[in-house]
């Protein structure tokens, strides 16, 4: 993706592999700014708009270290059953509390993203919901001794050892990774960078 006759430049708000790994996968270049500031999710709102305004936080924060032309990306992810948030396990042992929770239930992922630019910011927030078959304690303990939940909402990865609970998906599988592609591209041409390097007038007009 790019904008036609000026350099892309992107600049990811997020130290996560995950969303390091999706950028690559679908081409898109960029460089990390991880933001530091404490995230303040005990904010009175409901979890779409949440995730929304952290990412933003997250996405403004960043914009004061990188160069004034940079594109900020920024987004972040949470996991809600029955209207608990489930962020990242701080144990082994809540960890375990997580996934028993989730065994065998539906539960909602929600993912807000922010692009900034100078003044212009666009936010949004994509939700998933994710059904979970019935988990044994074994499985559970011996998904906590991989690791992999430590650093994930909600105490599972979908990309890795965690697909192996899941047994249903609605809404776009890319929302509970972490980053929305085909929200990002829908959102890129706002600030005149378009999927593949097209141009075509349709999407010209679509510039806000």
């Amino acid at each position: 993706m790019k904008k036609e006759g000026i350099p892309l430049s992107i600049v990811l708000a997020s130290q996560s592999p995950r969303r390091q790994a999706l950028l690559q996968q679908i081409g898109l270049p960029f460089r990390v700014l991880a933001p530091k500031g404490e995230e303040k999710t005990d904010l009175p709102l409901p979890p779409g708009q949440l995730v929304q305004r952290l990412s933003k936080q997250k996405a403004q924060e960043v914009a004061q270290q990188a160069a004034p032309g940079d594109l900020i990306l920024a987004a972040d992810t949470m996991v809600v059953l029955d209207d608990l948030p489930l962020g990242k396990p701080k144990t082994e042992t809540e960890a375990k509390q997580m996934l028993q929770l989730l065994s065998g239930r539906t539960h909602l992922v929600y993912t807000g993203i922010c692009l900034l630019r100078g003044d212009h910011c666009v936010t949004d927030t994509m939700e998933a919901s994710v059904t979970f078959r019935s988990l044994s304690d074994l499985e559970i303990g011996a998904y906590v001794q991989t690791g992999e939940p430590m650093d994930k909402a909600g105490a599972y990865g979908i990309q890795g050892k965690g697909a192996l609970f899941v047994s249903r998906i609605e809404g776009d599988f890319y929302t509970v990774m972490g980053l929305p592609l085909c929200r990002l591209a829908e959102l890129l041409p706002k600030f005149g960078y378009f999927p593949f390097g097209s141009t075509l007038e349709g999407e010209k007009e679509g510039l806000t």
